[in-house]
């Protein structure tokens, strides 16, 4: 055996996925935190456990079906790791009530906004239920009995139901009858109730309807009613060789989808031995995959909840202002870029300029052709708008569509099929690899000949989720870097195979040998007495091959700090191997996003932004890229981010030899929270430049009407 392959040198995969939802819990409870970001940060936390139940759970699940039973590097087999997660989720989600019913619910009755019960209403709130649930809910319920000839329905994945017995008025024989309704969800599930002067009050719309169970059963009296909820393995097999229209069969797989075995069952605390074993018998669902709750089912409501909150003042964060490179949107992007290579952080800058590239091409003459890859794009993407305009113009559109980008697949297929309509050319990738890079590459007719301009990025072109993700993205028209890219789209295209790249790093072809010769090369500058260290920043650490190479290099004395918001399977401490090794997790108001990757090398830093974590899925079955800063500015730049983001001791935790994470010791410190430090400097430039900006115009002379009516010359 290998010196770095024994299984307590690593943790399992999904275990420290929990550790990591731990961590976004434990922001819910923080008390220095906004009371409504809270509530948030509870409903992210469940909304987060439903899709790692849909797919971690569930794959783990069809191991064990199958009889796959090797061990994960940590040596736990697919049977062991159900059992584990079993009893972790339990314990996380009994924690996540804790939270809502000892301290959030309490909190926002002393705010004066109640989440109440229909024991709890005033007469008038009684009158105002009873007429919404006739006028409106009623007309949409379905009752559903099961018996002989009415098989039990199908239970929609993450859907909330009321299941109950009733038996027949004034009859002799007390036979309970089964029944189950579907709360709709076309409508909203939280109702605002009318209420009294400086109070806000709530009902969930369950709660309505099992008021009103009996106007459903006419002629039955309802014994008992209990909510439930189930969770199917909503995974997608899709065998790409053997299919010829990938959307179609996309597009089949998602019927599907909603059929997928249940994983998981959610039922209120309270329901009876012989109602759960009617859901059980019929749902066909495993005693540890059950879990009571003690409040209402799915706490991702309280999402809904917070945007339904008026005037919410002091209880939300304050809100973000970006700094604008107004440069960028003024005037042509293009020479702004000829000038310079150009860096981009968001939030704290705003994504404004990746869009304004993909505007102004989608206008200039000169622009003969505009390529890019999608992989998750908002609901109404500018970016999208500008293609098709592009399009439309006679420029030479190509876009990369991943269809298989988990849970946006049937977005992804309408925005295919939209681009489709108005002349873009739709591609969907290599088969066996979803395509994972973010990259946009417009190709102009200039004086000199063709010239080409790139936005390489951290994250994905999402106009809305850039508000609050962290990503680093680059805008050049690197000659080299333009040769490389216009051949990772001619190789996503068609069959096209370069020998090699001149700047860019792609997986699956180079990656993961790139960064085994940059660690190599650290282990060697550490072996020769040089300055030999890595630092490295990503969302996921699990590739087994990743993490030995760094044992490798901590035991030869490389320095290695490591910044990773969410799994993370290496473990710090261990005497010989990881000693040298530091893992910090930021967890707090924006979600960590970006990918950086640094290396000594010997004294002359080499700095890489990167859409790819260290995980096997990166490495091995997806199309990403890792590319160079060059740019000395930029690189310093990105170098003393990371510097701010190691020193945070506020919402930072450190990955402990007992493999749990603590938050950092702060006696004698001054507290430092990164990401508010961060928002607080692009405020101040943007007070700054608007302030320069109402002093130009103050001085420039009004030199006839037609600029006098202009108020933003």
């Amino acid at each position: 055996m290998e010196q770095f392959d024994r299984q307590e040198y690593f943790s399992n995969r999904e275990l420290s996925w929990l550790l990591f939802n731990e961590r976004v819990l434990e922001e819910a409870r923080d008390k220095d935190n906004p009371l409504l970001e809270r509530v948030k940060f509870l409903s992210i936390t469940a909304s987060n456990l439903d899709e790692f139940f849909m797919v971690r759970v569930a794959s783990l699940i069809d191991m064990v079906n199958v009889g796959y039973d090797k061990p994960d590097p940590s040596g736990m087999k697919p049977e062991q790791q159900l059992a584990a997660i079993s009893t972790a989720a339990h314990h996380m989600i009994a924690q996540q009530y804790t939270t809502y019913n000892r301290m959030l619910k309490k909190l926002l009755d002393e705010k004066n906004i109640h989440i109440l019960d229909v024991d709890e209403l005033a007469q008038k709130q009684l009158d105002f239920i009873d007429h919404y649930f006739n006028r409106e809910v009623y007309p949409v319920l379905t009752p559903m009995a099961v018996d002989s000839s009415r098989p039990f329905p199908l239970i929609l994945n993450k859907s909330i139901n009321i299941a109950a017995f009733i038996h027949k008025k004034n009859s002799q024989i007390q036979h309970r009858e089964f029944v189950t309704v579907q709360v709709p969800n076309v409508l909203p599930r939280v109702v605002k109730l009318p209420d009294q002067e400086g109070h806000t009050s709530f009902i969930l719309l369950e709660n309505i309807i099992r008021r009103h169970l009996h106007q459903l059963f006419v002629g039955f009296d309802v014994i008992e009613s209990a909510c439930y909820r189930v969770i199917r393995d909503m995974d997608l097999e899709v065998d790409e060789e053997d299919t010829e229209d990938l959307l179609k069969e996309i597009e089949k797989q998602l019927r599907l989808r909603e059929r997928g075995n249940v994983i998981h069952l959610d039922v209120e605390a309270g329901i009876s031995d012989r109602l759960i074993a009617k859901l059980f018998d019929r749902l066909s669902v495993s005693q540890e995959n059950v879990y009571r709750v003690n409040g209402p089912i799915d706490l991702t409501f309280l999402s809904k909840l917070v945007g339904k909150i008026e005037a919410p003042g002091d209880m939300v964060y304050s809100a973000n202002r970006p700094f604008i490179q107004y440069e960028l949107l003024e005037h042509s992007i293009f020479d702004a870029m000829r000038a310079g290579d150009i860096f981009l952080h968001h939030p704290y800058e705003s994504f404004d300029p990746v869009i304004e590239l993909i505007r102004q091409a989608s206008r200039d003459p000169q622009v003969l052709a505009i390529k890019m890859t999608l992989y998750r794009v908002s609901g109404h993407s500018p970016i999208i708008r500008y293609l098709e305009k592009a399009a439309e113009n006679g420029k030479q559109v190509t876009v990369l569509v991943e269809l298989k980008a988990r849970f946006d697949e049937e977005n992804n297929i309408n925005w295919a099929q939209k681009l489709e309509k108005t002349g873009c050319h739709v591609i969907y990738g290599l088969v066996g690899l979803k395509t994972h890079c973010k990259m946009a590459l417009v190709v102009r007719r200039e004086e000199n000949g063709i010239k080409r301009y790139m936005h390489f990025g951290t994250g994905n072109y999402n106009d809305i989720t850039a508000h609050f993700y962290t990503d680093m993205g680059l805008l050049t028209c690197n000659e080299q870097m333009g040769i490389d890219a216009s051949n990772v789209f001619n190789m996503l295209s068609g069959y096209s195979e370069p020998p090699y790249f001149h700047k860019l790093v792609m997986a699956p072809l180079w990656l993961r040998d790139t960064l085994m010769d940059l660690i190599d090369n650290e282990i060697k500058n550490a072996q020769d007495g040089k300055p030999a260290f890595i630092r490295a920043k990503m969302n996921a650490l699990s590739d087994e091959g990743m993490i030995k190479a760094m044992y490798r290099a901590s035991a030869a004395g490389v320095k290695i700090q490591l910044i990773i918001r969410g799994i993370c399977c290496l473990r710090t401490g261990i005497p010989g191997v990881s000693e040298n090794i530091d893992v910090h997790s930021i967890v707090g108001r924006y979600l960590e996003h970006s990918r950086i990757y640094m290396f000594g090398n010997g004294g002359d830093t080499l700095v890489y932004l990167a859409s790819a974590d260290l995980m096997p899925r990166n490495l091995n079955r997806r199309v990403e890229l890792m590319f160079p800063i060059e740019n000395a500015k930029i690189k310093k730049t990105i170098i003393d981010l990371f510097d701010l983001m190691m020193r945070d001791n506020i919402k930072t935790r450190v990955l402990g030899s007992d493999n749990h994470y603590e938050k950092t010791d702060r006696r004698g410190k001054i507290p430092f929270n990164v990401q508010e430090y961060l928002a607080k400097m692009a405020a101040q430039r943007t007070i700054r430049r608007e302030d320069s900006l109402r002093e130009r115009r103050t001085f420039i002379p009004i030199k006839g009407n037609e600029d006098s009516q202009n108020p933003d010359h």
